[in-house]
C-alpha cells in the first residue's frame, strides 16, 4: 500500500518562500507525483505535477512562482514556493499517480500572513 509523507508546511509572510517535500513508499509503479491544494470555499485545484520523465504541469495561479522537482530514486518531489501571497493559503495535498489509481497524502497547512 502506498504511503505519502509530506513535510515543509507552515506560516510564512507575504513575499516569502517555503519548500514542501513529499515522499512516496510502497509502490514502484508511480507514473507522476505532484501537489494539489484546497482552500476554504474553493474546490481542490492543481498546483503542480511532474512525471518521471520530467514533464511538469503548473496551475495558472502559481506559474512563475512555484517550481516542482523530483528524485525518482526516492519517489520524492519538492515544491519550491516563492513570492507567496495570502491567496496561496490552503491545505496542500501530495498525490502519487499510479497507473491504475491515485494515492493522496494527509495534507499540510500552508498559511501566508503578516
Amino acid at each position: 500500500q502506498v504511503q505519502l509523507v509530506e513535510s515543509g508546511g507552515g506560516l510564512v509572510q507575504p513575499g516569502g518562500s517555503l519548500r514542501l517535500s513529499c515522499a512516496a513508499s510502497g509502490s514502484i509503479f508511480i507514473n507522476a507525483m505532484g501537489w494539489y491544494r484546497q482552500a476554504p470555499g474553493k474546490q481542490r485545484e492543481l498546483v503542480a505535477t511532474i512525471t518521471k520523465g520530467g514533464s511538469t504541469n503548473y496551475g495558472d495561479s502559481v506559474k512563475g512562482r512555484f517550481f516542482l522537482s523530483r528524485d525518482n530514486a526516492k519517489n520524492t518531489v519538492y515544491l519550491q514556493m516563492n513570492s507567496l501571497e495570502p491567496e496561496d493559503t490552503a491545505v496542500y495535498i501530495c498525490c502519487a499517480h499510479e497507473f491504475i489509481r491515485d494515492y493522496w497524502g494527509q495534507g499540510t497547512q500552508v498559511t501566508v500572513s503578516s
